[in-house]
């Protein structure tokens, strides 16, 4: 055999990893913020973690990306069913994820903590397989909408989202040997996964201008008052989800409805799939169009108050769009720094060469500062439960830091993944590797739930609307004050913008995003600065907000401490 062929230089496959004890800001955020607090451990979190780092879900991740979902509109006697098939790796994906919690387990059990602990389960699925995260983070965010259906609706179905089982089947499809199509009792399905369909091809972001009408039948049961929907959405992600929350025009205006896809009496609503979206990235998850047909639907809230109504969720996706960047960050560094550890070149390993150390400590700040973010806003989002020494509310707190981490932290998430793959070299760039689909995955979190005008602007309404969320913001990140000279600068400028656009309402959609981004910086800085150690907060500090690093990664300033810094990586 030809010596040509011997296997020379290349990194071992990373696999059989604890994800959760290998990322150190995780794990001290979870200490921190976490339900059971520093001094416990979270044996469910390092299951997770040593689930998701092992080879065989690794593998499925790849396969469920590989084998993307199909539709099947019609079976084979030619009754229309309108399903989406995906391959088992994506099926046991899901069941891994819904029975560990990430979906509903903040709301199954509530307290100090939940949203962080959930928000740590989500992050860790999300780091290897991102696809599968739209339907869990959807029937996460629907559950408070619910709360405002009608008490059938909720009773019937609110159990079945807070349930760890996994049932792909519709209640409607087939069983054993029953004609494909056959009614099933909808009782018989014990879960359920929930999505969202808003987005109309006129419209985009501006949901207002929404045609898809709904017409009152008269009807007023125990699920409320039903009507029926006409129309088209231009994209609608998970479309086998058991249930949607839609929104529509009644005669009182943009309203919300629950829309199932298998009706009372068992039998298929008219849920038209008219095809899946060929995306950039996220394949495991299938996008489609759909077409409503007089398809009966019933009011979630107030008509008129769909908007007002379906925030609720919009605002918790937005959350997990946070999260989910997060989390493809650390999947970068870790798979870059995993390389540069067992790379060599011109004599020596890469990690051991000051260009290379520099390029992936700059990656590690970039993803430790997207972690603390994303895991202090689930803190917020325990209604009730604030964090010892919070000094505003949290609730406006995580109403402007939501937008604001939206909009900063899924727009670094792209670049973040170039400079990553690159670490890999040409390996990056093949399909083998996993940072080619991540390279791929993380525009679509800038631009799901609100691309960055509409995040900005949104930010625009809250200081209009809700001046007290900027009070309580800047009481939480103020508590980072006189530790380090140029925070202080960067945060007295951020508040003179504020002030400056405040003054000024006719410039202030010119001005929105350089006052998102400063908000931003501040806020990754501040998390910093009180819970990462001194080399990780001043390289942030001295990168991101005095200007000492270049336009890129792996600038860093002289005196930076790329040792410690790719310690925690």
């Amino acid at each position: 055999m030809s010596s040509t062929h011997e296997i020379l230089n290349q990194a071992p496959p990373r696999e059989g990893v604890d994800e959760y004890a290998a990322n150190v800001p995780l794990v001290e955020a979870v200490a921190r913020w976490g339900r059971r607090g520093p001094d416990a451990a979270s044996p469910d979190l390092h299951a997770i973690g040593a689930l998701v780092g092992s080879r065989g879900f690794q593998h499925d991740a790849e396969r469920a990306n590989t084998q993307p979902p199909v539709l099947r509109t019609h079976d084979r006697w030619g009754h229309r069913v309108d399903e989406v098939e995906y391959d088992d790796a994506y099926h046991r994906i899901m069941a891994a994820a819904v029975g560990a919690g990430a979906h509903t387990s903040a709301w199954a059990d509530p307290g100090p903590g939940a949203n962080v602990d959930r928000a740590a389960a989500f992050f860790l699925f999300a780091q290897v397989e991102p696809g599968h995260s739209c339907p869990v983070s959807m029937t996460h965010a629907a559950v408070p909408v619910l709360e405002l259906a009608a008490s059938g609706l909720r009773d019937d179905w609110m159990p079945r989202l807070l349930s760890r089982e996994y049932e792909p089947e519709l209640s409607g499809a087939g069983l054993g040997t029953r004609p494909e199509g056959a009614p099933r009792p909808p009782e018989a399905k014990r879960s359920a996964i929930v999505g969202m369909a808003m987005t109309e091809k006129q419209g985009g972001s501006d949901v207002r201008a929404n045609t898809t009408r709904a017409e009152p039948t008269g009807a007023d049961g125990t699920w409320g008052r039903e009507f029926r929907l006409t129309g088209h959405k231009w994209f609608c992600s998970a479309p086998m989800s058991d249930a949607f929350l839609v929104l529509a025009q009644a005669p009182g205006g943009l309203s919300c409805f629950f829309v199932p896809r298998v009706l009372p009496d068992g039998s298929r609503n008219v849920f038209r799939i008219q095809r899946l979206k060929d995306k950039l990235g996220n394949r495991s998850n299938a996008s489609s169009e759909i077409e409503f047909d007089d398809t009966p639907a019933w009011l979630v809230g107030e008509e008129g108050r769909g908007v007002a109504t379906i925030v609720q969720m919009v605002t918790r996706t937005r959350l997990d769009c946070v999260i989910g960047t997060a989390a493809g960050m650390r999947q970068s560094v870790a798979e870059a720094a995993w390389h540069v550890r067992h790379r060599s070149a011109f004599g020596a390993l890469l990690v051991d060469q000051p260009a290379m150390a520099a390029v992936v400590a700059d990656l590690a700040l970039e993803s430790e500062a997207a972690t603390l973010t994303a895991m202090r806003l689930a803190r917020a989002y325990d209604d009730g439960t604030a964090p010892a020494g919070d000094g505003g509310s949290e609730q406006a707190f995580r109403r402007l830091a939501t937008a604001v981490s939206k909009y900063w932290v899924c727009k670094r998430g792209p670049g973040h993944a170039y400079e990553a793959l690159e670490c890999l070299g040409g390996n990056g760039y093949t399909e083998e590797f996993p940072l080619a689909r991540r390279y791929r995955e993380q525009p679509l979190l800038a631009i799901w739930e609100g691309s960055g005008n509409v995040i900005a602007l949104d930010v625009l309404r809250v200081l209009a609307r809700e001046p007290e969320a900027f009070d309580a913001f800047f009481d939480v990140v103020g508590a980072a004050g006189g530790e380090h000279a140029g925070f202080d600068l960067a945060l007295a400028e951020a508040q003179s913008v504020v002030r400056e656009v405040s003054a000024d309402a006719g410039a202030g959609a010119s001005r929105a995003r350089e006052l998102t981004e400063r908000l931003a910086l501040v806020l990754q800085a501040a998390l910093l600065i009180e819970h990462s150690p001194g080399a990780v907060a001043d390289a942030f500090v001295r990168t991101r907000l005095e200007g000492g690093g270049g336009m890129l990664y792996g600038t860093l300033p002289p005196g930076t401490d790329t040792a410690a810094i790719l310690a925690r990586a």
